[in-house]
């Protein structure tokens, strides 16, 4: 296999309640959008009876992680308020953390992740890397909560007005470092950090591939990846599909960034990808060496 941090690197990823073993096989983290206007999905699970019972779904479709978010982040989205966040996304979280599986919250705020911690998530996946003020110091509080840290150039306002690199790899490699960096001093073990190079956010087309043929060096980090590919916007400048008709470039675009050292997948399609994953683990691929 190729991309994965070296052999001495942990594998076993702290997150809250849970300590998951990203070497055995890759993990699928299903999504679960409780806004009205996400690029993909927005409005389907906008409330709390849809949430939940969406949750439920894919937990029996073979879903690993919950991934629940209550702002969205496509291209030129306007963020909602903090208490129409907290509104969106707590009842599910409530209702998530007891289906007995690790519970993410992708969130940016401060306030959003301690009400989450406080009502037991274990992950936060944040597409801002903890840069917001606080919120750093707010998971580095939680000794056992997981986080995720992504790559973004911009905000989800501005992000695909120009995005613009020398050398999106090298940039993107050196920004994960920094912030793996910060969260370390700021007294976040590392066996809590997963990295996420941030397909999509910020960045072409070029940029998307040239990061994702690349993808191997962020080994380098000695942090597992998390890697979001589903229904984005270059699976469809690729294909030509519309949003809604790209599940099998969905699952070519997962299969490829585990091949590149993924452990960890973000998904729409949780039932068909961890069917492809069953292949590819049968086939000898899917643990880490």
């Amino acid at each position: 296999m190729t991309g994965l941090p070296s052999p001495g690197a942990a594998w076993l990823w702290q997150a809250g309640r849970f300590s998951l073993d990203l070497a055995a096989r890759p993990l699928v983290m299903g999504i679960v959008n409780t806004t009205p206007d996400s690029f993909s999905d927005g409005g389907r699970h906008g409330d709390v009876v849809a949430a939940c019972a969406h949750c439920d779904r894919l937990l029996a479709q073979g879903a690993d992680i919950l991934d629940i978010g209550g702002e969205s982040t496509r291209p030129g989205s306007v963020p909602p308020t903090v208490e129409e966040e907290l509104a969106r996304v707590l009842p599910v979280v409530a209702h998530a953390v007891r289906l007995n599986v690790p519970v993410s919250v992708d969130t940016s705020r401060p306030e959003v992740i301690r009400a989450v911690l406080d009502a037991g998530a274990d992950i936060i996946n944040d597409v801002r890397a903890l840069q917001w003020e606080g919120a750093l110091h707010t998971v580095a509080a939680r000794p056992a909560v997981g986080v995720c840290l992504m790559h973004m150039q911009g905000d989800p306002a501005t992000m695909q007005l120009a995005p613009a690199y020398s050398d999106v790899a090298g940039e993107v490699r050196a920004f994960l470092r920094q912030r793996l960096q910060a969260a370390e001093s700021a007294g976040i073990a590392a066996s809590r950090i997963v990295l996420d190079p941030g397909y999509g956010f910020g960045k072409t087309l070029e940029h998307n591939l040239a990061l994702f043929r690349a993808q191997d060096g962020l080994a380098g980090l000695g942090r597992p990846l998390l890697v979001g590919w589903s229904r984005k916007g270059t699976l469809g400048q690729l294909t030509g599909r519309a949003v809604n008709e790209r599940q099998a470039a969905s699952l070519g675009a997962a299969l490829a960034a585990v091949a590149r050292g993924a452990r960890i997948v973000r998904v729409h399609e949780v039932a068909e990808t961890v069917d492809a994953l069953k292949i590819w683990n049968a086939a000898g691929l899917g643990a880490a060496t």
